[in-house]
């Protein structure tokens, strides 16, 4: 089988109504991403998501299309969409970082695989060691009423995990968890969020009074690159601290957790560049006593099943301690596919068609499409 097109589909997904979020890294209205087709010469075609953000990792819609058209296709037309370490380093020797990019057209592979070897992803990466995986809904930093009204919802629904951003201002941040917390009652886990926004200082100050919400985890309390501050940090901590955006790489996850900075790695397949890096992380994490655990950048539908693919079938990942966040398509006004997944309330479930198990709905591909 020989890989013979690759094409690249900018989207504009706008979220829902009630739920458009906001992080210490902004707003987030709409989402501007990039689906991927990879066609072969066999008639099978793989499917893959780009979940780009430039506050996120630097790349765009725009920059993850022309990366495509222009360096990865025609480097890969002609190649084995079977050989999924070839192709990946083939990716990386034409292009430096560029996670969401590279992943996209990754899981498009395992697509490929599993629909060519007629079993779902899962079983290519070992076959599922959970048969679903727990997941959280997650409140943006805003105002405790309106954070209120969102927690009730969630819950209304059945969840049982809520993230809570923080990380813009301490006093702020503290009512908002508190106002959480006291709607939810005891029973509900709950996790924070800062996205970096807090300065080691006030990350020092902030941690410790957090204790009274019994938090499961505090994910990201300070930017990455000092670890040793992320180590001090986590040293005054009532709960495990979770590094996210300090683990892009798997040089990335050496540093952190070689440094003890961290009690938990987040990984996820566009943040690491693929399903297989994901799980070089986790390996990295397990070796050094470390859970993981499955992130989120607000993913459609495609990605979300990998990130399913993902944590059902790899043991390292502790989703039963730490729900996953694969709840993109719930804030999305459509995740694009013909069958939506099944995302909740308390237990996401993988699809068990072959390949990533979603079909694309043209139509609504051809209605939020960017560019036409």
């Amino acid at each position: 089988m020989k890989i013979t097109r690759i094409e690249s589909i900018p989207v504009n997904v706008p979220l829902k109504q009630g739920l458009t979020t906001r992080t210490a890294h902004g707003d987030h209205i709409t989402s501007d991403y990039v689906i991927v087709r990879v066609y072969t010469d066999e008639g099978i075609v793989g499917l893959g998501e780009a979940t780009v953000s430039a506050l996120w990792s630097g790349e765009t819609a725009g920059s993850t299309i022309a990366h495509i058209d222009r360096l990865l296709a025609p480097a890969l037309i002609g190649a084995d969409p079977l050989a999924i370490g070839r192709c990946r380093a083939v990716m990386d020797r034409l292009l430096k970082l560029n996670p969401f990019t590279k992943a996209a057209i990754e899981m498009a592979l395992w697509d490929i695989s599993g629909k060519a070897a007629g079993v779902p992803v899962y079983r290519l990466l070992g076959g599922k060691y959970h048969d679903g995986v727990p997941m959280k809904m997650m409140i943006g930093a805003f105002d405790p009423p309106d954070a209120i009204r969102l927690a009730e919802r969630f819950l209304e629904w059945g969840v049982k995990c809520l993230k809570v951003k923080v990380g813009l201002d301490l006093e702020g941040d503290l009512a908002r968890v508190r106002a959480v917390r006291e709607v939810a009652g005891p029973s509900i886990k709950m996790t924070v969020d800062a996205n970096c926004g807090w300065s080691a200082a006030v990350a020092r100050k902030a941690l410790p009074l957090l204790a009274e919400f019994d938090l499961t985890l505090i994910e990201q309390p300070i930017r990455p690159g000092d670890v040793a501050a992320m180590a001090d940090v986590r040293a005054v901590s009532p709960a495990p601290i979770m590094a996210d955006e300090s683990v892009f790489t798997l040089t990335d996850a050496h540093v952190v957790t070689a440094a003890k900075a961290v009690d938990i790695v987040s990984v996820y397949p566009g943040k690491n560049g693929g399903i297989a890096a994901s799980q070089e992380i986790v390996h990295t994490a397990a070796a050094a006593g470390l859970a993981c655990h499955v992130g989120s950048n607000l993913e459609l539908g495609i990605a979300s099943a990998a990130m399913l693919h993902l944590a059902c079938s790899t043991p390292g990942i502790d989703s039963f301690s730490y729900p996953a966040d694969i709840l993109g398509p719930h804030y999305h006004e459509t995740d694009l596919l013909v069958e939506p997944l099944h995302l909740g309330p308390d237990l996401a479930m993988v699809p068990d068609k072959p390949g990533l198990g979603v079909e694309l709905d043209e139509k609504l591909l051809a209605r939020f499409r960017s560019d036409k």
